[in-house]
């Protein structure tokens, strides 16, 4: 496909409307001289238009859920979110353009000290509900009890006041809020890939997203993006496919 071609099936109005996940801190971690979100997301989103010549809109959305959940009802054109099996039902994703670790934490003197010992009807795992790491767990710890909650700053809130035996979040948001008294498991137990989602009925262009997200990390571009909104020690860049 061409670049007239994909701009016909991504952006047939003239704009790219980017729906951008606004609860990831690590994402959307600023704002521009006009008050709008920046950070990696909208940068990416940005690089993208770029590459297919039209203008972009960003479409806001609270949380990762409510941004999947609009795929077919003609709110964007491109999502930037998190790769999840559930998700791919209805979303065509690109090559992940970043990685962030997803960790266990427990209180200090827990007796729970490996991610496999979460897996258990004995223990409560609180976190963010429909996060893309909620949904990793939900596949793959199924013996677990999960309490879930709106936010991934409620989870932490409400762990620290003493609910749950296990916070489940992003790796550097435990890191940033340097609890004391309480233990990061240090073996991540899943890493988000961050990827530029598609509606399903138009994935005939994610040759040419991932040709564009390719060029920004083989060019230095991502890493220099990461540097810029000061969160390159909290991101992992992912290996390029051969």
């Amino acid at each position: 496909m061409d670049i007239n071609e994909a701009r016909s099936v991504l952006a047939p109005t003239g704009t790219l409307r980017a729906g951008i996940n606004m609860s990831n801190f690590l994402l959307v971690s600023a704002t521009d001289s006009t008050g709008r979100p920046d950070g990696l997301s909208p940068s990416v989103a940005r690089a993208l238009a770029s590459a297919l010549d039209v203008d972009v809109e960003l479409v806001l959305f609270d949380s990762p859920g409510v941004l999947a959940d609009a795929v077919n009802d003609d709110m964007w054109d491109i999502a930037n979110i998190a790769f999840e099996p559930e998700r791919a039902t209805h979303i065509s994703f690109s090559q992940p353009y970043i990685l962030i670790d997803a960790n266990f934490q427990v209180r200090a003197g827990s007796a729970l000290t490996e991610n496999q010992q979460m897996n258990s009807p004995d223990v409560t795992i609180i976190l963010y509900d429909r996060s893309a790491y909620d949904l990793w767990l939900k596949e793959n710890f199924t013996k677990a009890r999960y309490l879930r909650v709106d936010s991934i700053q409620e989870s932490h809130d409400r762990f620290y006041s003493g609910e749950g035996d296990v916070l489940a979040s992003l790796k550097p948001k435990l890191i940033a809020d340097n609890a004391e008294g309480y233990q990061i498991i240090n073996a991540p137990f899943t890493a988000i890939k961050q990827s530029v989602g598609i509606s399903k009925r138009n994935e005939q262009a994610l040759p040419l997203i991932n040709k564009v997200l390719e060029e920004l990390l083989s060019s230095g571009e991502i890493q220099a993006i990461l540097e810029k909104f000061g969160v390159a020690d909290r991101l992992s860049l992912p290996t390029l496919s051969s």
